[in-house]
């Protein structure tokens, strides 16, 4: 960019009066002055229009300035406003990269990057038109200056190329489990692509797991920036919305295989298990680091398994590790069972969904009530009635509701133990066969959220 003395020699000396170029070196001095405080809110859109208007002015200037001196003038102005603008472009097209990636559905993610590709391709002209001006110039600052605009193109460019289309499949213990199960759901639906970083501690039993889906031809070489998961419970609503019964068979037979539970897994099971007949409900507990405020409240966990044995049921405590005061008589802790080696080995993911099968089959598994945990999906896409509780609805998860069969969401406010209650019944009333589709009708509950005003007045 021009410096000051520069430009005001420039506008005094050289212009010839001409107000066009005048406009033109001013609006580009302007853009030179702020470039160092363009992180600041506003100041990059204000530096892109002056650009546009410098390409602008200074070409309609040049349409009448023949080979004066005002002409080279020009040219240096618009080889200038064009490097910069292909830069520009340049640092456009990355942020916007990263903000596809993270776009909330399938569809946004590419309306974002079809908004890179247009970027992309204003560097590319950028670069065209300095190029085109520095070789009128003929001079080596202008070819230096052209070169760095081709530069700022060929990075724009490719950040297109570069997209990672790939979705993650985390492989770290206790990171993430859980969305593997959708993941994998999706990828099978909507053919999706998966990376799973080498040497991540389980990366040997998530190939596996995806190889015995059918998802070998799925994996692709582990590259930065992968796709959002934000995506995926979109794609599967959709698949169970279209065809609910395909959908779950679809899963249940790449999940499952057709192999039986294996005989060390249903002896396990058996023994941990075996002495408790009836009915029975699997709570999920979550203390884990990762985001910390969705773990499980363990007063809630207390009146849920209340709720269960009131009902005549038996409460399975899965997941991370619950006090032992919260464990009511008759009822079965399988928590952090998943540490055991029969979950830890090649065949850890199928071995755990052999496990909910297995209680729900022969030892009278009705529905799983829990927290935001990931780990609750695989068990509720194979079909086991879930209640999935939140603090306020899910914009990604909530998608599944009136989607996958026997899945419902419950927000915490007044009267959401009542949802539980009248759900432990109807479990109790007609539990679905393996694989069966259920259909929960939708009722209406009556709630209380108190004001501002009657808060105020409770706490004085």
């Amino acid at each position: 960019m021009f410096k000051e003395d520069t430009v005001t020699r420039l506008l005094d000396k050289e212009t010839e009066g001409g107000e066009l170029t005048r406009k033109a070196v001013t609006l580009l001095a302007e853009a030179a002055a702020v470039q160092g405080t363009l992180h600041l809110p506003g100041v990059r859109d204000a530096y892109r229009w002056r650009l546009e208007q410098v390409v602008l002015l200074a070409g309609q200037a040049l349409e009448g300035a023949g080979e004066s001196r005002e002409a080279e003038l020009l040219h240096r102005v618009l080889v200038q406003a064009c490097v910069a603008r292909a830069e520009d472009a340049r640092y456009g097209a990355g942020q916007l990269s990263r903000g596809a990636q993270r776009a909330p559905t399938l569809e946004d993610c590419d309306d974002g990057w079809q908004r890179v590709e247009q970027i992309a391709s204003t560097a590319e002209e950028a670069a065209l038109a300095a190029a085109g001006f520095a070789q009128r110039l003929n001079t080596d600052k202008a070819r230096a200056m052209a070169l760095r605009a081709e530069v700022a193109a060929m990075s724009a460019r490719k950040t297109v190329q570069e997209r990672n289309r790939a979705y993650t499949f985390h492989a770290d213990p206790g990171f993430s489990f859980g969305e593997g199960w959708y993941l994998a759901a999706a990828a099978l639906f909507a053919g999706l692509s998966i990376q799973i970083r080498p040497g991540a501690a389980q990366e040997v039993q998530a190939r596996r797991f995806l190889c015995d889906a059918g998802l070998e031809g799925a994996l692709r070489p582990y590259r930065s920036r992968p796709a959002s998961p934000k995506h995926l419970t979109h794609i599967i609503a959709e698949a169970f919305r279209a065809d609910a019964q395909q959908a779950q068979g679809t899963l249940r037979t790449a999940f499952l295989g057709d192999e039986s539970p294996s005989a060390p897994l249903r002896a396990w099971i058996d023994a941990k298990v075996g002495g408790m007949p009836g009915q029975k409900v699997l709570l999920w507990v979550r203390t884990g680091d990762h985001h910390a405020q969705r773990n499980t409240c363990f007063d809630e966990l207390r009146q849920l398994s209340e709720l269960v044995v009131n009902a005549g049921l038996s409460p399975i405590f899965f997941g991370d590790n619950v006090p032992r005061e919260l464990v009511p008589p008759g009822a079965v802790n399988l928590t952090l069972c998943w540490k055991e080696p029969l979950f830890q080995g090649p065949e850890m993911r199928r071995a755990q969904l052999h496990l909910f099968e297995e209680l729900r089959c022969r030892h009278g598994l009705l529905g799983q009530i829990g927290v935001t945990t990931a780990g609750m999906d695989g068990p509720a896409l194979m079909g086991l009635p879930t209640l999935y509780l939140t603090r306020e609805h899910n914009v990604r998860l909530g998608k599944w509701v009136g989607a996958v069969p026997g899945y419902q969401e419950v927000v915490r406010e007044p009267g959401y133990f009542a949802i539980i209650r009248t759900t432990l019944q109807q479990w109790q009333q007609c539990p679905p066969r393996t694989g069966e589709a259920i259909t929960i009708e939708a009722r209406k509950v009556v709630t209380f959220k108190p004001g501002s005003v009657l808060k105020d007045a409770i706490n004085k």
